[in-house]
């Protein structure tokens, strides 16, 4: 028998037409576990699977990856969808996927996971884009079916919180294929809207699969563009979707935020009450603190004052007016007796007195006193001092 010698290149196209040839291989779904998972900077992703006595190389190429709705991960259990080929150049088996499933978990829960991964990863959620919730919003927009209960609750919330807001309500798709494009669609009209506030994205409750459509990536790109700030209100409050957290603030529920953005009046009119008495409270004692102020003010300037410090200078100049008045009596009064005892002294020895008695005095030209006979030789004038006058005389002619 002739045996045909081939290439090992002519041995691998044979392997490979055999392989590619055989319906079952071409059309597979295989279960394993992923190892080795890694996605290239081609966006191709390569992994094995594998289970307790075997594994198999696989390969996924970017445009069927990016349908696939969560992201793999090592441990995880999957089925695959895909055929088995040949890759020539290693001369090794291996599966080209098509599909992948996870098996155990959930298909929704594992694209919620993969989306908000990412999303989370773009900054999405981060706290510094939140923009505030106006405290006193006095238009609201609200993004919902106009003919479901999340649209009365809001309304009826709203009307008794605060009947002067107003809502302006944008009829939509909360479930289906559409609801995607009207919530958008709803978005951007109400941001085109000059006097919103405040936007509500609402529904009530559901399943996971009625509520999928807040877990849609354009919505949440949309939501977190959004120039106004947005409040989610989907569902219960055990239900998240992947537009809370994006949005600005989630409300567990449609009443919860129509509460949320709407300023209740009555609780504001008594805190307002409330702050008025106080503030008059305030106002009365801090007037009557003042005033105590001004008058102890007013009493430490009248004691202080310059009239009463010239009326006590004049007291003060009185007084002392009347003690050197008092002194100056006192020290003529003295001086007056001094006086009084000196010229009777002076009476006493005062020469003249003696003229009175027959006395005279004789004084030379110079006014010298001559009390001796021989010193009228030196004299040619004398004057002679009698009781009663004096005369010249030259006693030359005598």
């Amino acid at each position: 028998m002739y045996v045909k010698t081939l290439t090992v290149s002519e041995l691998g196209n044979y392997i490979k037409k055999i392989i590619d040839s055989d319906f079952i291989l071409n059309n597979t779904l295989v279960k394993g576990e992923v190892s080795n998972f890694k996605i290239h900077s081609s966006g191709h992703v390569y992994f094995s699977l594998k289970d307790d006595f075997g594994k198999i190389n696989c390969i996924m190429f970017k445009s069927k990856f990016d349908n696939i709705k969560f992201l793999p991960e090592n441990g995880m259990s999957v089925v695959i969808k895909g055929k088995v080929s040949v890759y020539q150049k290693d001369g090794a088996y291996q599966l080209y996927c098509n599909d992948i499933k996870l098996e155990g978990i959930g298909e929704l829960s594992a694209a919620f996971e993969k989306l908000k991964k990412k999303l989370e990863s773009k900054g999405l959620f981060d706290l510094s884009h939140k923009k505030a919730i106006p405290e006193y919003a006095k238009k609201i927009g609200v993004i919902t079916s106009p003919t479901g209960a999340a649209v009365r609750d809001i309304i009826n919330v709203t009307k008794r919180r605060n009947s002067g807001v107003n809502i302006l309500i944008y009829p939509s798709l909360v479930q289906g294929p559409n609801a995607v494009v009207n919530i958008i669609e709803g978005i951007n009209y109400l941001n085109g809207v000059k006097d919103v506030d405040v936007i509500i994205i609402a529904r009530g409750g559901g399943s996971v699969e009625e509520l999928w459509s807040f877990n849609d990536e354009s919505l949440a790109e949309a939501v977190f563009a959004s120039k106004k700030p947005i409040v989610t209100a989907v569902g219960h409050e055990t239900d998240f979707t992947i537009v809370d957290f994006v949005s600005d603030l989630r409300a567990p529920t449609p009443s919860a935020g129509a509460e949320l953005v709407t300023l209740n009046l009555k609780d504001t009119n008594d805190k307002i009450k409330n702050y008025s008495e106080l503030l008059k409270k305030y106002m009365d004692d801090y007037i009557i603190g003042e005033t105590n102020t001004i008058n102890s003010y007013r009493k430490s300037l009248e004691y202080n004052s310059p009239m009463v410090f010239i009326a006590n200078a004049y007291n003060n100049l009185d007084k002392i007016k009347e003690t050197l008045v008092d002194r100056t009596k006192n020290r003529a009064e003295t001086e007056k007796q001094k006086l009084i005892k000196l010229n009777a002294l002076l009476n006493a020895h005062n020469p003249l007195n003696v003229l009175s008695r027959g006395y005279a005095i004789i004084e030379g030209e110079n006014g010298n006193l001559i009390s001796q006979i021989d010193k009228l030789s030196n004299e040619e004038n004398i004057k002679i001092i009698l009781k009663d006058g004096n005369k010249i005389f030259n006693i030359k002619n005598v």
